[in-house]
């Protein structure tokens, strides 16, 4: 593949990435395969993954300001907890080997496909007094925040789940929230991978660029298509990823 193609079709990964990261929180289902077509290897392009999708947060905030006015305090609190988790993760992604890494992925993307199918039917009731819902809450963060830094896809359900039973804003604002707090924890990853693993920078930055220009039009095209289309389309891609990679680690 020539420079100029391979750029583009970066650029276009990094759209459906950002697009899939505001509507579904999925956006590693799309942009890992993506990165390992590109010939990085596994654990380098979960690294080179999470470096491009902090744009997603730019996009989505930009997108999202009339939502998340007057809850800012609210999602620098719930913040900390992930990126005590996200630095967790990424020091574990670390510290594994490779081999191993390939072999936990296909898992991994399966509970996320059924993490997005079965989301909808989960609900957490609501109680302002229940100060034991909101502490396992916040535990659930920072355990969802390991999940983020170590491989990413569905943690952004897992969020949504966690913030909607902590908090009484609307779905929209709930949306909003995680889609900052998820960009902080993939910041959080940025830093520490810096320092400690490889970025593939040439893959990264037009990945990042399609990346900010999905992630501003996601939250609009999510007020217009049904979210049990989106939810089951997603779905059916992770179970095929995770049978193919299933494959190609274990064969």
């Amino acid at each position: 593949m020539s420079p100029f193609f391979l750029f583009v079709y970066l650029i276009l990964g990094g759209i459906l990435g950002g697009l899939l990261s505001t509507i579904a929180s999925m956006a590693s289902l799309a942009t890992y395969p993506i990165l390992l077509s590109v010939g990085i290897p596994p654990v380098y392009a979960n690294t080179t993954n999470d470096a491009a999708l902090i744009w997603t947060g730019v996009g989505s905030t930009a997108s999202s300001l009339k939502e998340l006015k007057g809850h800012w305090k609210e999602v620098s609190f719930y913040s900390i907890f992930t990126i005590v988790g996200s630095a967790l993760g990424c020091m574990l992604l670390i510290q594994f080997p490779g081999k191993i890494f390939e072999k936990i992925v296909p898992f991994c993307i399966a509970f996320s496909g059924l993490m997005i199918l079965f989301s909808g039917e989960i609900h957490l009731e609501k109680d302002g007094n229940n100060r034991l819902l909101q502490i396992i809450s916040l535990l659930c963060l920072v355990i969802t925040g390991i999940y983020a830094g170590y491989f990413g896809a569905a943690s952004g359900v897992l969020m949504l789940i966690i913030l909607n039973a902590i908090s009484d804003d609307d779905f929209l604002t709930v949306n909003a929230m995680k889609n900052i707090i998820g960009a902080l924890s993939n910041l959080v990853a940025l830093v520490i991978y810096m320092f400690t693993a490889k970025i593939y920078w040439d893959s990264a930055i037009p990945f990042a660029i399609g990346a900010l220009i999905g992630s501003y039009f996601g939250p609009r095209i999510m007020r217009h298509i049904p979210v049990k289309v989106i939810r089951l389309g997603i779905a059916v891609l992770a179970l095929i990823q995770a049978a193919y990679f299933a494959y190609t680690a274990y064969r």
